[in-house]
Formats: structure tokens, C-alpha cells, sequence
């Protein structure tokens, strides 16, 4: 009984799957297949697949075949009758949700669920998925491909095996990495290139903490000499920027060591809602200024990543030499020279170590913090030296209470979680 009530679930999946992808197929005019076709090509898949389980697995590709032929008959006839579509959109998805039908009886039923799914979306997105490709440029399509290339070529050969010092260096981790941060920035990049000046402060900041705060920082301050009214908005921008730093901060946690998360989320999200706070009020006095966003440099170039990951590399042993040979003092002086210019470094090295055992969860959410003390320091000269003085008097307030909360969350929160 039990036996037979599966059996008919998953004809109920296949036949559902099939009447998703054919009542989008049937809006979308296809003569080839629609509502009901699509279901009885899903079903068919998934009686194949039990044949199967008796008689062999020819049976599956025997109807896979047979529908192949099928298709490419009544491709045949509608280019007799002069009503032929050049696309082959529709058999592709014929095909797949076969295959989908079949998968649905020996493999997992969430997986057949959201590829199902995902073909219905995929076919109801045509438009939007043009769109999106007319307007890319060369240089956004160069960004895409040397990301590929550094995610899907380079990463794959790397041994992953620990080498030197503390047992620390690995280099498939370590280009594990600098594929985390350069696919955050990219889709970052992406997203402002496509918003542009119609962004606004608000999310140009945000959009700036993505890609890079530190950039963003020098980019609104070295503007905002070209155009000395625009000294507000940069400050508002740049806040909300280093806002969204710890934003980052917590989807790196999260990705690479997700039980110190729980840990590291508190006093972090502490911090993004006091520069959070700030940039928003800001952002209120000042949002009737309207401002041209500046351009940001793409974040796929392979010389930066190189850079980035030796950078890591660095800054993942000297944290593990200062653990071992000063203890955590060291560490606390390694957190703030390595968060001066950058943060995702000493975050990422720091939740490594979480991850592994070789450091406190509390230990380990105080070096970032103290990296991002570091960083804010460094940004406030940043726009102080590539800034106007009407942008620095602006920026060093809003800094100076930042930075008063991160040392009160520093002394108060460990006392508070106890």
C-alpha cells in the first residue's frame, strides 16, 4: 500500500511540474507544446522511469528517443506549412522535463521540484533575460567572463591541502576565498552599473559597501572637490557605505563559518545600525541634493584578485603566528593593521580559525571589530586628504560616535553576554 501511495505521488509531482511549465508555455503562444502537453511529456517521463525498474533502462532512453522524434516531426510540419520557429526554447524544455519526469523516480523529489520549477521561471523570464544582456557592455561582459575564469577554471586545479607554517595555508581555501569576495563585489558592480545615477545616495551607498567601502570612500571624496556642493551627499554616501561593510562582514561569516555566526551577528549588527542610523539621518537632511554617481573599476580584474589572495594568504598565518606566539594581544594588533585597507582579510582568516577550533568564537567577532575601528580611521583620512574640508567636518562627526560605539560594544558586550 505504502509501495503504491508513492508511487502515485510522484506521478502527482510530475504531473504538476508539467502543468507549470506548460501553462507558461501555453501564455507564451507555443504551437509545439502547452498545458496538456507538457504534463503528458512529464508523466511519461516518470512511467518510463518505473518500466525501468523492471525491464531495464533502454526503456527511458527509448522514449527519450521517441520523443526526440517526435519533435523534430512536428518541426517538420510546421516548416511544411511555413509556421516555423527558429527557437528551439520549446524542445529543449520538452526534452528536460522528460528527463525531469524520470529523475523524479530514482533521485530526490526536491531536486526534480525546484529544476522543474526553475525551467518555468527560466522560459517566463525571456524578456527580462534579453533585456538584461542587450544592455551589458563589452566591459561588463569581460567582468563575467574573468570571473568564470577565476571561479570555474582556476579553482578546480588548485590542491586542497595544508602547506608551511601552522598548517594554515591552503590553496584551494585561499582562491575559495577570493572567489567569495570577487563574486559579492561583482554582483555588487553589476547592480550599480545598471542603476547608475538612477541609484540615488541611498543605494549608491549601500551599493558602495558591496563592491568596496574603501573605494567608495575615496571615489565620493575625490568628487566632491570637482563639485563642492556635492559634499553632503558624498558624506551620506560614504556612511551608508561603511554601514554595509558589516553587512558583508556577516555574509562572509555566514558562508564560510556559519555556526560562528550566531556569535559574530549581535555585535556587528550593533554596528551596522549605529552607521546605519547616522548615514540615514543624513541622508534625510540631505536628499533633495541631487549628485552623479561616480564610476566604480571592475572588481574581476585578475591582478586584483592575485592581490587579494596573497593579501589573505598574509594576513590568515600572521594571525596564526601572533595566536601562537603572543597570544591574543598579538592578535589584536594584527586585526588593526590588516583592517586599515581592508576588511574581508582578517574577516574571512578570522572565521577560518572560528571554524577550525583554533580560536574563541568572542575572540574571534572582537578582531573584526577591531579591524573595523581600524577601517573607519582609515577612511576618515581618506576623505580628509582627497576631500574638500566641508566633507571632512561632515564625515569626522558621524566617524567619531561610530567609533564610540564599537568601543563601548568591545568593553559592554562581553560583560552583557556573560
Amino acid at each position: 500500500m505504502n509501495d503504491l501511495f508513492l508511487i502515485f505521488e510522484k506521478m502527482g509531482i510530475a504531473l504538476g511540474l508539467g502543468l507549470l511549465v506548460g501553462l507558461q508555455r501555453e501564455s507564451a503562444d507555443s504551437r509545439l507544446a502547452g498545458v496538456r502537453t507538457f504534463p503528458l511529456v512529464t508523466v511519461l517521463g516518470t512511467v518510463c522511469a518505473l518500466l525501468a525498474e523492471t525491464f531495464g533502462g533502454w526503456v527511458v532512453g527509448l522514449g527519450l528517443a521517441g520523443l526526440a522524434a517526435l519533435t523534430i516531426m512536428a518541426n517538420l510540419i510546421e516548416v511544411h506549412e511555413g509556421r516555423a520557429d527558429a527557437g528551439m526554447t520549446t524542445e529543449v524544455a520538452v526534452l528536460l522535463m522528460f528527463a525531469v519526469g524520470a529523475y523524479i523516480v530514482p533521485g530526490r523529489t526536491e531536486v526534480a521540484i525546484a529544476v522543474g520549477g526553475g525551467v518555468a521561471v527560466l522560459l517566463h523570464l525571456k524578456r527580462g533575460l534579453h533585456g538584461f544582456v542587450a544592455r551589458l557592455g563589452q566591459e561588463d561582459l569581460r567582468a563575467i567572463m574573468r570571473f568564470v575564469l577565476i571561479s570555474l577554471v582556476v579553482l578546480p586545479i588548485l590542491p586542497n591541502r595544508t602547506y608551511g607554517p601552522y598548517s594554515v595555508l591552503n590553496p584551494y581555501q585561499i582562491w575559495l576565498m577570493v572567489v567569495l569576495i570577487v563574486g559579492i563585489s561583482l554582483g555588487g558592480y553589476i547592480a550599480y552599473r545598471f542603476l547608475g545615477a538612477k541609484a540615488g545616495m541611498l543605494l549608491g551607498g549601500i551599493l558602495g559597501g558591496l563592491i568596496s567601502s574603501t573605494a567608495t570612500t575615496a571615489s565620493y571624496a575625490r568628487a566632491s572637490v570637482n563639485t563642492l556642493e556635492a559634499s553632503s551627499s558624498a558624506a551620506s554616501v560614504i556612511m551608508m557605505a561603511s554601514a554595509f561593510v558589516f553587512v558583508r562582514v556577516l555574509l562572509e561569516i555566514a558562508v564560510v563559518a556559519p555556526a560562528f555566526l550566531s556569535s559574530a551577528v549581535g555585535p556587528v549588527s550593533v554596528m551596522f545600525g549605529v552607521i546605519a542610523g547616522l548615514a540615514l539621518s543624513s541622508w534625510l537632511w540631505n536628499r533633495k541634493e541631487t549628485y552623479e554617481m561616480p564610476a566604480h573599476e571592475n572588481p574581476s580584474e585578475l591582478k586584483p584578485a592575485l592581490m587579494f589572495g596573497l593579501l589573505f594568504a598574509g594576513v590568515l598565518l600572521t594571525v596564526a603566528a601572533a595566536k601562537e606566539l603572543f597570544g591574543n594581544q598579538g592578535l589584536y594588533v594584527v586585526a588593526a593593521l590588516s583592517g586599515l585597507t581592508d576588511m574581508d582579510a582578517i574577516t574571512l582568516s578570522t572565521a577560518q580559525l572560528v571554524n577550525a577550533g583554533r580560536m574563541a568564537p568572542g575572540s574571534g567577532w572582537q578582531l573584526i571589530l577591531v579591524a573595523s575601528l581600524s577601517n573607519l580611521i582609515f577612511k576618515a583620512g581618506i576623505a580628509g586628504v582627497l576631500g574638500t574640508r566641508r566633507l571632512l567636518r561632515q564625515i569626522l562627526p558621524m566617524y567619531g560616535l561610530a567609533f564610540l560605539a564599537g568601543v563601548l560594544v568591545l568593553i559592554l558586550w562581553p560583560i552583557l553576554a556573560a
